[in-house]
């Protein structure tokens, strides 16, 4: 019996110890973090993974710290400068990088944080979205919106030990009445854009051609310059030779031209001339007591 008693003891002593270590040891996993208790009083946080040990009478309360998103399933509705309607998808992304004060301001509770965050974004939104029109909504200032979002949303989670890591409009969209004008609205604008730029490359090629043409003419100009320059030169140099050839011997000079003249006169058929005989277009015609050597002496 004394034996039965005793092993009865030890059974009921090794259970007590495996529930005070079950109550005494805890794991943090990598996406965690985990908080010790004290009666509602922070005793410790651990932030990285491991095992470690608490008093029994410790409570344990743990965070994911995972990159956490806030996605709605209907869209806003916001109301733009020009006083239209656009519905705005949106989602953030959060994470919790401050178990302390995520449980001092909202007590650990997940939902009270993406309330509050939805809360500035939507303000924000709504606030942005406001000072502009639809069309700077849906394309121009896109990226301007959502980068201010980020910025509120940052500044806000702060309070309340949470990171916000990015603010996305998933999508903008407008009342079916409302897409249709403004989609004519965007392409009127395209084709206004497209006009213009064509209109400046039709005045850009006009330009280049005038100067083009400018050029040509110039440059025929300066080649007809210089080519009568090199006419008259060569003329010039042409008469000098003539001058210098025929002064040596001027009665061979007019011989020469009066064959000359004779070519050109006499040699094209249907042509004729009344010259009297005596004329002195004949004179080396003529058969005198001298030879044409002899008038050439």
């Amino acid at each position: 019996m004394k034996q039965l008693h005793y092993l009865a003891v030890v059974a009921a002593s090794l259970l007590l110890l495996v529930i005070l270590l079950s109550a005494s040891l805890f794991i943090v996993y990598p996406w965690q973090s985990a908080m010790i208790l004290q009666f509602g009083e922070i005793v410790s946080v651990k932030k990285e993974p491991g095992l470690y040990a608490k008093a029994p009478w410790h409570s344990l309360l743990m965070f994911d710290s995972r990159v956490l998103t806030i996605d709605t399933d209907e869209p806003d509705r916001f109301i733009t400068a020009e006083k239209e309607n656009v519905l705005v998808d949106s989602y953030i992304k959060w994470r919790i990088v401050e178990p302390a004060k995520f449980y001092e301001r909202l007590a650990g509770n997940e939902s009270q944080a993406e309330g509050r965050l939805l809360d500035v974004v939507n303000r924000g939104l709504r606030d942005e979205i406001g000072k502009r029109t639809v069309k700077n909504v849906v394309t121009g200032e896109r990226e301007e919106i959502m980068r201010i979002m980020r910025s509120r949303a940052t500044e806000a989670a702060t309070d309340f030990g949470v990171e916000v890591l990015d603010v996305r409009l998933k999508r903008v969209d407008l009342p079916t009445g409302v897409s249709e004008e403004v989609f004519k609205n965007m392409i009127e604008e395209r084709r206004r854009i497209a006009n213009e730029r064509r209109a400046e490359g039709e005045a850009e090629k006009e330009k280049i051609r005038a100067e083009a043409d400018r050029d040509r003419v110039i440059l025929l100009s300066e080649a007809a310059r210089k080519a009568e320059e090199l006419r008259g030169r060569g003329d010039a140099e042409a008469a000098a030779t003539y001058s210098a050839a025929f002064s040596q011997h001027p009665n061979f000079y007019d011989f020469y031209r009066s064959m000359a003249a004779y070519r050109r006169t006499l040699g094209t058929s249907g042509d004729f001339f009344l010259l009297s005989p005596e004329s002195d277009f004949f004179r080396f015609l003529k058969e005198e007591d001298g030879n044409v050597e002899d008038s050439l002496q």
